[in-house]
Protein backbone atom coordinates (compact mmCIF):
# COMPACT_ATOMS: atom_id res chain seq x y z
CA UNK A 1 0.00 0.00 0.00
CA UNK A 2 1.34 3.41 -0.96
CA UNK A 3 0.97 6.18 1.61
CA UNK A 4 1.01 9.94 0.98
CA UNK A 5 4.40 11.60 1.19
CA UNK A 6 3.24 15.14 1.94
CA UNK A 7 3.79 14.67 5.68
CA UNK A 8 7.19 13.03 5.32
CA UNK A 9 8.94 16.29 6.19
CA UNK A 10 7.23 16.40 9.59
CA UNK A 11 9.65 15.31 12.31
CA UNK A 12 8.54 12.88 14.98
CA UNK A 13 6.18 14.68 17.35
CA UNK A 14 7.91 16.25 20.33
CA UNK A 15 6.65 14.09 23.18
CA UNK A 16 7.14 10.62 21.67
CA UNK A 17 10.58 11.87 20.67
CA UNK A 18 11.28 12.91 24.27
CA UNK A 19 10.12 9.53 25.58
CA UNK A 20 12.50 7.82 23.18
CA UNK A 21 15.38 10.11 24.23
CA UNK A 22 14.93 9.20 27.90
CA UNK A 23 13.77 5.58 27.48
CA UNK A 24 17.05 3.97 28.58
CA UNK A 25 17.98 6.59 31.17
CA UNK A 26 16.91 5.85 34.76
CA UNK A 27 15.53 8.90 36.62
CA UNK A 28 17.81 10.24 39.32
CA UNK A 29 15.02 11.20 41.70
CA UNK A 30 11.24 11.31 42.11
CA UNK A 31 9.79 11.86 38.66
CA UNK A 32 8.55 15.37 37.94
CA UNK A 33 7.09 16.27 34.55
CA UNK A 34 7.74 19.88 33.51
CA UNK A 35 7.73 19.08 29.78
CA UNK A 36 4.06 19.21 28.79
CA UNK A 37 2.09 22.46 28.86
CA UNK A 38 -0.83 20.82 30.65
CA UNK A 39 -2.17 23.09 33.43
CA UNK A 40 -2.56 21.42 36.81
CA UNK A 41 -4.54 24.16 38.54
CA UNK A 42 -8.02 22.83 39.31
CA UNK A 43 -10.80 24.22 37.11
CA UNK A 44 -13.80 25.72 38.92
CA UNK A 45 -16.14 23.24 40.60
CA UNK A 46 -19.05 24.51 38.54
CA UNK A 47 -17.59 22.86 35.43
CA UNK A 48 -18.41 19.37 36.68
CA UNK A 49 -21.76 20.49 38.05
CA UNK A 50 -22.85 21.95 34.70
CA UNK A 51 -21.70 18.89 32.76
CA UNK A 52 -23.63 16.62 35.14
CA UNK A 53 -26.73 18.79 34.92
CA UNK A 54 -26.68 18.58 31.12
CA UNK A 55 -25.50 14.97 30.81
CA UNK A 56 -28.63 13.98 28.91
CA UNK A 57 -27.42 16.19 26.05
CA UNK A 58 -24.66 13.69 25.31
CA UNK A 59 -27.49 11.94 23.49
CA UNK A 60 -27.76 14.75 20.92
CA UNK A 61 -25.54 15.83 18.04
CA UNK A 62 -24.11 19.29 18.84
CA UNK A 63 -24.34 22.15 16.33
CA UNK A 64 -21.14 22.57 14.36
CA UNK A 65 -20.86 26.30 15.02
CA UNK A 66 -21.47 26.05 18.77
CA UNK A 67 -24.68 26.79 20.65
CA UNK A 68 -25.95 30.37 20.81
CA UNK A 69 -25.19 30.53 24.55
CA UNK A 70 -21.52 29.72 23.99
CA UNK A 71 -20.98 32.06 21.06
CA UNK A 72 -22.69 34.90 22.93
CA UNK A 73 -20.51 34.29 26.00
CA UNK A 74 -17.41 34.43 23.79
CA UNK A 75 -18.61 37.62 22.11
CA UNK A 76 -19.26 39.21 25.51
CA UNK A 77 -15.78 38.18 26.71
CA UNK A 78 -14.11 39.69 23.64
CA UNK A 79 -15.96 42.94 24.33
CA UNK A 80 -14.86 42.99 27.98
CA UNK A 81 -11.29 41.90 27.35
CA UNK A 82 -10.43 43.79 24.16
CA UNK A 83 -13.20 46.33 23.69
CA UNK A 84 -14.23 44.89 20.32
CA UNK A 85 -17.71 44.07 19.08
CA UNK A 86 -17.86 40.65 17.41
CA UNK A 87 -21.02 39.25 15.84
CA UNK A 88 -21.64 35.89 17.57
CA UNK A 89 -23.64 34.59 14.60
CA UNK A 90 -21.22 35.41 11.78
CA UNK A 91 -17.76 36.03 13.27
CA UNK A 92 -17.29 33.25 15.86
CA UNK A 93 -17.08 29.47 15.53
CA UNK A 94 -16.57 26.99 18.37
CA UNK A 95 -13.62 24.62 18.09
CA UNK A 96 -12.80 21.25 19.58
CA UNK A 97 -9.76 22.83 21.21
CA UNK A 98 -7.74 25.50 19.44
CA UNK A 99 -5.38 22.94 17.88
CA UNK A 100 -8.23 21.82 15.61
CA UNK A 101 -8.70 25.36 14.32
CA UNK A 102 -4.99 26.14 14.02
CA UNK A 103 -4.47 23.00 11.94
CA UNK A 104 -7.54 23.58 9.76
CA UNK A 105 -6.87 27.28 9.21
CA UNK A 106 -4.67 26.50 6.23
CA UNK A 107 -7.21 24.11 4.74
CA UNK A 108 -10.01 26.65 5.10
CA UNK A 109 -8.20 29.93 4.40
CA UNK A 110 -5.23 29.26 2.11
CA UNK A 111 -6.05 29.23 -1.64
CA UNK A 112 -4.71 26.57 -3.99
CA UNK A 113 -2.73 29.25 -5.85
CA UNK A 114 -1.82 32.84 -5.13
CA UNK A 115 -0.92 34.99 -8.13
CA UNK A 116 -0.60 31.76 -10.07
CA UNK A 117 2.00 30.34 -7.66
CA UNK A 118 2.05 27.80 -4.85
CA UNK A 119 1.15 29.71 -1.65
CA UNK A 120 3.54 30.08 1.27
CA UNK A 121 2.61 29.95 4.95
CA UNK A 122 4.81 31.72 7.49
CA UNK A 123 5.37 30.36 10.99
CA UNK A 124 7.65 31.51 13.81
CA UNK A 125 10.58 29.20 14.44
CA UNK A 126 10.30 27.52 17.01
CA UNK A 127 6.54 27.01 16.65
CA UNK A 128 3.47 25.03 17.67
CA UNK A 129 3.66 22.08 15.31
CA UNK A 130 -0.03 22.14 14.30
CA UNK A 131 0.75 25.17 12.12
CA UNK A 132 3.21 23.20 10.02
CA UNK A 133 1.02 20.13 9.65
CA UNK A 134 -1.83 22.31 8.42
CA UNK A 135 0.38 24.02 5.87
CA UNK A 136 1.52 20.68 4.45
CA UNK A 137 -2.05 19.34 4.37
CA UNK A 138 -3.12 22.42 2.40
CA UNK A 139 -0.33 21.96 -0.16
CA UNK A 140 1.45 25.19 0.79
CA UNK A 141 5.13 25.86 1.28
CA UNK A 142 5.98 26.03 4.98
CA UNK A 143 8.37 28.92 5.72
CA UNK A 144 9.76 28.90 9.30
CA UNK A 145 11.08 32.36 10.26
CA UNK A 146 13.49 32.63 13.22
CA UNK A 147 12.03 33.99 16.46
CA UNK A 148 15.21 34.43 18.47
CA UNK A 149 16.68 36.72 21.10
CA UNK A 150 17.85 38.98 18.27
CA UNK A 151 14.24 39.50 17.10
CA UNK A 152 12.73 39.74 20.58
CA UNK A 153 11.53 36.12 20.25
CA UNK A 154 8.92 37.17 17.69
CA UNK A 155 9.31 36.52 13.94
CA UNK A 156 10.37 39.48 11.81
CA UNK A 157 8.25 38.81 8.74
CA UNK A 158 8.88 42.29 7.33
CA UNK A 159 12.50 41.30 6.56
CA UNK A 160 11.40 38.65 4.07
CA UNK A 161 11.74 39.35 0.34
CA UNK A 162 8.76 41.07 -1.25
CA UNK A 163 8.45 38.29 -3.83
CA UNK A 164 7.98 35.75 -1.05
CA UNK A 165 5.54 37.96 0.90
CA UNK A 166 3.42 38.32 -2.25
CA UNK A 167 3.08 34.54 -2.27
CA UNK A 168 2.08 34.30 1.41
CA UNK A 169 -1.50 33.24 2.14
CA UNK A 170 -1.31 32.90 5.94
CA UNK A 171 1.12 34.04 8.61
CA UNK A 172 0.97 32.63 12.12
CA UNK A 173 1.93 34.63 15.20
CA UNK A 174 1.66 33.28 18.75
CA UNK A 175 1.41 35.95 21.45
CA UNK A 176 2.23 35.34 24.23
CA UNK A 177 4.66 33.11 22.41
CA UNK A 178 4.98 29.39 22.96
CA UNK A 179 7.71 28.63 23.98
CA UNK A 180 9.42 31.97 24.76
CA UNK A 181 6.66 33.99 26.48
CA UNK A 182 7.31 37.07 24.31
CA UNK A 183 4.35 39.45 23.85
CA UNK A 184 3.48 41.30 20.65
CA UNK A 185 2.83 44.95 21.49
CA UNK A 186 -0.01 46.95 19.98
CA UNK A 187 2.59 48.51 17.65
CA UNK A 188 3.86 45.04 16.67
CA UNK A 189 0.32 44.04 15.73
CA UNK A 190 -0.18 47.29 13.82
CA UNK A 191 2.95 46.66 11.74
CA UNK A 192 2.04 43.02 11.11
CA UNK A 193 -1.48 43.97 10.02
CA UNK A 194 -0.11 46.66 7.69
CA UNK A 195 2.25 44.07 6.18
CA UNK A 196 -0.64 41.65 5.71
CA UNK A 197 -2.72 44.38 4.07
CA UNK A 198 0.14 45.33 1.75
CA UNK A 199 0.78 41.75 0.62
CA UNK A 200 -2.79 40.45 0.95
CA UNK A 201 -2.49 37.59 3.41
CA UNK A 202 -4.39 36.48 6.53
CA UNK A 203 -2.76 36.95 9.93
CA UNK A 204 -3.58 33.97 12.17
CA UNK A 205 -3.13 35.04 15.80
CA UNK A 206 -2.71 32.20 18.27
CA UNK A 207 -3.65 33.91 21.54
CA UNK A 208 -4.14 30.83 23.72
CA UNK A 209 -1.81 32.14 26.46
CA UNK A 210 -3.27 35.66 26.53
CA UNK A 211 -4.72 35.39 30.04
CA UNK A 212 -1.53 34.23 31.76
CA UNK A 213 0.51 37.38 32.30
CA UNK A 214 2.51 38.87 35.12
CA UNK A 215 2.08 42.65 34.97
CA UNK A 216 0.16 43.83 31.89
CA UNK A 217 -2.55 42.12 29.78
CA UNK A 218 -1.19 41.37 26.29
CA UNK A 219 -2.79 43.40 23.47
CA UNK A 220 -4.93 41.50 20.99
CA UNK A 221 -4.70 41.23 17.21
CA UNK A 222 -8.42 41.70 16.62
CA UNK A 223 -8.48 44.99 18.53
CA UNK A 224 -5.42 46.19 16.59
CA UNK A 225 -7.08 45.31 13.28
CA UNK A 226 -10.26 47.16 14.20
CA UNK A 227 -8.27 50.21 15.35
CA UNK A 228 -6.36 50.23 12.04
CA UNK A 229 -9.53 49.96 9.97
CA UNK A 230 -8.15 46.82 8.31
CA UNK A 231 -10.12 44.50 6.06
CA UNK A 232 -12.33 42.46 8.45
CA UNK A 233 -10.97 39.29 6.81
CA UNK A 234 -7.36 40.26 7.50
CA UNK A 235 -7.10 38.73 11.01
CA UNK A 236 -8.36 35.48 12.52
CA UNK A 237 -7.74 34.80 16.21
CA UNK A 238 -7.70 31.44 17.96
CA UNK A 239 -8.43 30.95 21.64
CA UNK A 240 -8.86 28.10 24.09
CA UNK A 241 -9.99 27.30 27.61
CA UNK A 242 -7.10 24.89 28.11
CA UNK A 243 -4.66 27.48 29.46
CA UNK A 244 -7.01 30.30 30.56
CA UNK A 245 -9.27 28.05 32.63
CA UNK A 246 -6.97 25.07 33.33
CA UNK A 247 -9.38 22.87 31.36
CA UNK A 248 -7.29 21.12 28.69
CA UNK A 249 -9.53 18.04 28.73
CA UNK A 250 -12.65 20.08 27.99
CA UNK A 251 -11.40 20.49 24.39
CA UNK A 252 -13.21 23.73 23.76
CA UNK A 253 -11.89 26.83 22.02
CA UNK A 254 -12.97 29.23 19.32
CA UNK A 255 -11.91 31.15 16.25
CA UNK A 256 -13.07 34.71 15.57
CA UNK A 257 -12.56 36.80 12.46
CA UNK A 258 -14.18 38.01 9.29
CA UNK A 259 -17.52 36.46 8.22
CA UNK A 260 -16.02 34.83 5.13
CA UNK A 261 -13.16 33.23 7.08
CA UNK A 262 -15.48 31.94 9.79
CA UNK A 263 -17.94 30.60 7.21
CA UNK A 264 -15.10 28.70 5.52
CA UNK A 265 -13.92 27.21 8.83
CA UNK A 266 -17.50 26.24 9.66
CA UNK A 267 -18.01 24.61 6.25
CA UNK A 268 -14.95 22.45 6.84
CA UNK A 269 -16.19 21.54 10.34
CA UNK A 270 -19.56 20.50 8.93
CA UNK A 271 -17.89 17.94 6.66
CA UNK A 272 -15.00 16.66 8.73
CA UNK A 273 -14.79 18.39 12.10
CA UNK A 274 -15.58 17.23 15.62
CA UNK A 275 -18.17 19.52 17.22
CA UNK A 276 -17.86 20.02 20.98
CA UNK A 277 -20.40 17.90 22.93
CA UNK A 278 -23.32 19.95 24.25
CA UNK A 279 -22.66 19.49 28.00
CA UNK A 280 -19.08 20.69 27.44
CA UNK A 281 -20.32 23.71 25.51
CA UNK A 282 -22.59 24.64 28.44
CA UNK A 283 -19.63 24.46 30.83
CA UNK A 284 -17.46 26.44 28.40
CA UNK A 285 -20.01 29.24 28.22
CA UNK A 286 -19.91 29.54 32.01
CA UNK A 287 -16.10 29.64 31.98
CA UNK A 288 -16.03 32.50 29.44
CA UNK A 289 -18.46 34.42 31.66
CA UNK A 290 -16.35 34.02 34.81
CA UNK A 291 -13.08 35.89 35.52
CA UNK A 292 -12.59 35.04 39.20
CA UNK A 293 -11.04 31.64 38.48
CA UNK A 294 -8.76 33.17 35.81
CA UNK A 295 -7.47 35.82 38.20
CA UNK A 296 -6.83 33.23 40.92
CA UNK A 297 -4.91 31.00 38.51
CA UNK A 298 -2.90 33.96 37.20
CA UNK A 299 -1.76 34.74 40.75
CA UNK A 300 -0.59 31.14 41.19
CA UNK A 301 1.48 31.38 38.01
CA UNK A 302 2.89 34.73 39.10
CA UNK A 303 4.04 33.19 42.39
CA UNK A 304 5.82 30.43 40.48
CA UNK A 305 7.52 32.90 38.15
CA UNK A 306 8.59 34.99 41.13
CA UNK A 307 10.14 31.83 42.55
CA UNK A 308 11.88 31.17 39.23
CA UNK A 309 13.33 34.68 39.30
CA UNK A 310 14.58 34.08 42.82
CA UNK A 311 16.01 30.59 42.22
CA UNK A 312 17.33 30.94 38.66
CA UNK A 313 17.90 34.67 38.46
CA UNK A 314 21.53 35.39 37.63
CA UNK A 315 22.01 31.93 36.16
CA UNK A 316 23.48 32.23 32.64
CA UNK A 317 20.80 31.57 30.04
CA UNK A 318 17.87 32.55 32.26
CA UNK A 319 15.37 35.18 31.12
CA UNK A 320 12.15 36.08 32.90
CA UNK A 321 9.21 36.06 30.45
CA UNK A 322 6.34 38.56 30.75
CA UNK A 323 3.58 36.05 29.96
CA UNK A 324 2.66 32.43 29.31
CA UNK A 325 3.75 29.65 31.68
CA UNK A 326 7.01 28.46 30.13
CA UNK A 327 10.65 29.16 30.84
CA UNK A 328 12.84 29.18 27.73
CA UNK A 329 16.33 28.47 29.06
CA UNK A 330 19.48 28.78 26.97
CA UNK A 331 21.52 25.75 28.03
CA UNK A 332 23.80 25.32 25.02
CA UNK A 333 22.52 21.84 24.09
CA UNK A 334 18.84 21.19 24.83
CA UNK A 335 18.92 17.42 24.42
CA UNK A 336 22.00 17.02 26.60
CA UNK A 337 20.47 19.20 29.31
CA UNK A 338 17.18 17.28 29.21
CA UNK A 339 19.02 13.97 29.62
CA UNK A 340 21.14 15.36 32.43
CA UNK A 341 18.14 16.69 34.35
CA UNK A 342 16.35 13.36 34.03
CA UNK A 343 19.40 11.27 34.92
CA UNK A 344 20.45 13.38 37.91
CA UNK A 345 17.13 14.68 39.29
CA UNK A 346 14.19 12.89 37.65
CA UNK A 347 12.97 16.18 36.13
CA UNK A 348 11.50 15.93 32.64
CA UNK A 349 11.79 19.01 30.37
CA UNK A 350 11.43 19.43 26.62
CA UNK A 351 14.46 20.04 24.38
CA UNK A 352 13.78 23.27 22.51
CA UNK A 353 14.95 21.84 19.23
CA UNK A 354 11.88 19.58 19.17
CA UNK A 355 9.77 22.71 18.59
CA UNK A 356 11.98 24.23 15.89
CA UNK A 357 13.35 23.43 12.47
CA UNK A 358 16.72 23.73 10.84
CA UNK A 359 16.32 25.72 7.64
CA UNK A 360 18.41 26.25 4.54
CA UNK A 361 19.52 29.57 5.95
CA UNK A 362 20.67 28.40 9.35
CA UNK A 363 20.49 25.98 12.29
CA UNK A 364 17.49 24.98 14.40
CA UNK A 365 16.99 28.08 16.61
CA UNK A 366 15.60 25.99 19.47
CA UNK A 367 18.45 23.49 19.67
CA UNK A 368 20.31 25.29 22.45
CA UNK A 369 17.26 25.64 24.72
CA UNK A 370 14.97 23.69 27.00
CA UNK A 371 11.32 24.51 27.61
CA UNK A 372 10.18 24.23 31.22
CA UNK A 373 6.43 24.28 31.90
CA UNK A 374 5.59 25.82 35.29
CA UNK A 375 2.30 23.95 35.47
CA UNK A 376 2.86 21.65 38.44
CA UNK A 377 1.64 22.50 41.96
CA UNK A 378 3.70 25.20 43.66
CA UNK A 379 5.84 22.97 45.88
CA UNK A 380 6.63 20.60 43.01
CA UNK A 381 7.54 23.56 40.81
CA UNK A 382 9.94 24.84 43.48
CA UNK A 383 11.55 21.41 43.67
CA UNK A 384 11.94 21.36 39.90
CA UNK A 385 13.45 24.84 39.76
CA UNK A 386 15.93 23.99 42.50
CA UNK A 387 16.92 20.84 40.62
CA UNK A 388 17.46 22.84 37.43
CA UNK A 389 19.71 25.21 39.33
CA UNK A 390 21.67 22.42 41.01
CA UNK A 391 22.10 20.30 37.87
CA UNK A 392 22.50 22.89 35.12
CA UNK A 393 24.03 25.97 36.74
CA UNK A 394 27.57 24.51 36.95
CA UNK A 395 27.46 23.65 33.24
CA UNK A 396 26.03 27.07 32.39
CA UNK A 397 28.88 28.73 34.20
CA UNK A 398 31.34 26.58 32.24
CA UNK A 399 29.94 28.04 28.99
CA UNK A 400 30.43 31.66 30.05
Amino acid sequence: MQLPERFSSLPEYAFPRLRRLLADVPPGGPELALSLGEPKHAPPAFVGEIIAAHAAEFGRYPPNEGVDELRQAISDWLARRYGVSVDPDREIVALNGSREGLFRAALALSPELKHGQRPAILVPNPFYQAYGAGALAAGADLVPVPATAETGFLPDYARLPAALLDRVSLAFVCSPANPQGAVASAEDWRRLIALAERHDFVLCADECYSEIWRETPPPGALAAARAAGADPERVAIFQSLSKRSSAPGLRCGFAAGGPRAIASLLRLTAYGGAPVPLPLQRAAAALWRDEAHVEASRLRYKAKFDAADRILGGMPGYASPPAGFFLWLDVGDGEAAAVRLWREAGVRVLPGGYLGRATDGGPNPGAGYIRVALVAPHDDTIRGLEAIRAVLAPHAEERV
